[in-house]
């Protein structure tokens, strides 16, 4: 019993430690169609501004903020919601894609900033519980903007990852500003 009892003892020292893994983070990317989704026809991307441009807009925002020593995510996406451009800074947290989707659903569901929206659910306790049920807004935040051509949304800009909404602003005002008038 003796040799026993030593063996598991030896046995159990000779085995590392398991160490906590980081948890990974949670994809961006949507799960494969399904089957079915397959057969179906394939539309064109909706209305918005062109990937060249959706691209330079990203560039600008990430630029502006990493000026600022931010590292952030900029989303541009159609006028439907669908991505357009995603470009994360080197080191900005993966979550930061995932937030700056949260931003830009809560434009395109309120048609207006997410700052705007933030303000109003603040006094709004109706509206700060609809967003709260929303799976794709979740918190509202503030830091990303519709992009119009006159009247009309043609599409979204997004940035996350800035200690702070409003910092994430500064730089999505700044792409919107390098880009305007040329959609």
């Amino acid at each position: 019993m003796k040799k026993l009892l030593l063996a598991s003892v030896s046995l159990m020292l000779a085995v590392p430690a398991v160490q906590a893994q980081p948890a990974n983070p949670a994809p961006t990317i949507a799960a494969a169609p399904t089957a079915e989704e397959m057969k179906l026809p394939r539309p064109a991307r909706a209305k918005g501004i062109s990937t060249a441009l959706a691209i330079e807009a990203a560039q600008v925002a990430n630029a502006s903020c990493l000026a600022s020593t931010y590292k952030t995510t900029t989303l541009v996406t159609d006028s439907v919601g669908v991505p357009i451009v995603v470009i994360s800074n080197d080191g900005a947290a993966a979550i930061t894609q995932r937030i700056a989707m949260t931003k830009a659903q809560a434009v395109l569901k309120y048609g207006t900033s997410s700052g705007e929206v933030v303000a109003k659910a603040g006094k709004d306790t109706a509206l700060a519980a609809e967003i709260k049920a929303n799976p794709l807004i979740d918190t509202a935040r503030p830091g990303a903007y519709p992009i119009r051509s006159g009247n009309e949304l043609v599409a979204i800009i997004s940035v996350s990852g800035a200690p702070g909404g409003d910092k994430d602003e500064v730089c999505a005002q700044a792409a919107i500003a390098k880009i305007q008038g040329r959609f």
